[in-house]
């Protein structure tokens, strides 16, 4: 093999390791393989059809976003941060996102506006039926917006960075307590205070949106905690 042979082989290699790396992803992300569970490498490569060597280049790339873990001699493990780690990235979280909404708010457009509006009228259609499923989405697709749309591509790579580690703990928060129907309406809260290009009242409709958040992780957590079965001597 030649030198340019060599460079197209680890051309596709690294094309193919990135498009398993956004499939696993999705696959952690959407619960399908769970907190706490051994990757099998195997099982990977005969879904996707591949070798174990991209897979294994998947999840290093995996491993630096902080959602899987390797373990020497046990194995790559998907990832379940402390609830303590949580909140200290909701906290990071919540000072960014409020600058997102001020600056969003200083610069938004009509279209803008109504596309804001669209993801409202979607997620409390959904939130009226409960229906999960349709609402996570949508609810990860408005945060997502806010963030290209504010313009500041800094801030947007370090709030993603941050919230690929929290999915699990936004989607637990939401199934408690009400949680789609309170969240929407900070939802509107956030939208009307950019709709009238209010900077003051957008950054503090998205950082209160945030904070509220955490206190329903917290709130979730220490009900699972008081469920859990105790060990008696």
């Amino acid at each position: 093999m030649n030198a340019t042979e060599d460079a197209l082989t680890i051309l596709r290699t690294r094309s193919l390791s990135g498009v398993l790396e956004r499939e696993i992803e999705k696959a952690i992300l959407g619960g399908e393989i769970p907190p706490g569970k051994r990757v099998n490498e195997n099982l990977l490569a005969t879904r996707f059809g591949t070798s174990r060597g991209p897979v294994r280049e998947a999840l290093r790339a995996l491993e630096g976003l902080g959602l899987v873990e390797l373990i020497p001699n046990r194995g790559v493990f998907i990832r379940q941060p402390a609830v303590e780690e949580a909140i200290e990235i909701y906290d990071v979280r919540t000072v960014l996102f409020g600058l997102a909404g001020k600056l969003l708010a200083e610069r938004v457009g009509d279209a803008q506006v109504a596309r804001l509006k669209e993801y409202l009228e979607q997620m409390e259609e959904a939130a009226r039926s409960r229906d999960f499923d349709r609402y996570y989405p949508l609810n990860l697709a408005f945060h997502e917006f806010i963030i290209d749309a504010c313009g500041n591509a800094t801030l947007a790579a370090q709030y993603r960075g941050l919230v690929k580690k929290l999915h699990l703990f936004r989607a637990r928060s939401l199934v408690q307590g009400g949680g789609l129907e309170v969240s929407n309406s900070e939802h509107r809260e956030m939208v009307e205070a950019v709709a009238a290009r209010d900077p003051e009242r957008a950054q503090r409709a998205h950082s209160d949106h945030v904070a509220r958040a955490k206190a329903r992780l917290l709130a979730a957590y220490q009900k699972a905690e008081a469920q859990a079965p105790r060990l008696t001597n």
